[in-house]
């Protein structure tokens, strides 16, 4: 298998890693525990399933691990393309990990107070986390432009999927504006985001199955030749 390839697989690897982690861990496991407007029902969740809170703090740490490897194998995938979009990739992404990683401080902070009976500072460490989430939106967002614009100058993925990608990021810092500007307007938010998971999506299963085009591999196999030759 072409070194490339194998990277490519890799990197598709690692990103379905992050993508099942994060939706295990933030859109399930949270959603059992946390009631953003009862502190007396997190309390009584978080105590009555600390080992699913457990879960939540470990899936976190997942998603952290993940996310800063596919981080560092995307620029290893796509440095030889594009050096600044690679190197944009991967600084974006290292702080989606930094901003989850926090946030995993402070669950498992929550789940030390909740063992406490502290309802109001389990109710105030899980707001904090959710907002890490929030604003980091920005972050996931702007990860997935530089990412399209690879796929876009280098002709080593589809070109549609450039665009979705660039227009799933473009609409995933738009909706982090939109949650803190116009709290009502959370569905329109979503609806933003959506062009972005189907993006994500795509660019796992592409670089799981295809890796990348062929013309890849012969670019970068070519420099190799030259200096052989």
């Amino acid at each position: 298998m072409d070194p490339l390839i194998r990277t490519a697989r890799v990197t598709g690897l690692l990103y379905l890693g992050l993508a099942v982690s994060g939706a295990l861990g933030f859109l399930l496991i949270r959603s059992r525990l946390y009631a953003p407007d009862d502190a007396a029902a997190t309390l009584a969740n978080v105590v009555a399933h600390q080992s699913l809170a457990r879960a939540g703090i470990a899936f976190e740490l997942l998603t952290v691990l993940t996310q800063a490897l596919v981080a560092v194998w995307f620029y290893r995938l796509f440095h030889a393309a594009d050096r600044f979009a690679a190197g944009g990739i991967a600084a974006f992404g290292l702080a989606n990990a930094i901003a989850v990683l926090s946030s995993a401080a402070l669950l498992a902070t929550a789940l030390d107070a909740a063992l406490d009976g502290e309802a109001g500072t389990v109710q105030l460490l899980y707001g904090i986390s959710d907002n890490l989430w929030g604003v980091g939106a920005l972050f996931f967002g702007l990860w997935l432009i530089p990412m399209g614009q690879v796929a876009l100058r280098s002709g080593w993925l589809p070109r549609a999927l450039g665009w979705l990608l660039i227009a799933g990021g473009i609409g995933y810092v738009l909706s982090a504006f939109l949650r803190y500007l116009t709290p009502d307007a959370q569905p329109i938010a979503d609806l933003l985001a959506f062009p972005a998971t189907a993006g994500e999506f795509w660019m796992i299963g592409y670089l799981l199955v295809r890796g990348v085009r062929r013309q890849a591999t012969e670019h970068t196999s070519a420099p190799l030749e030259q200096v052989a030759a």
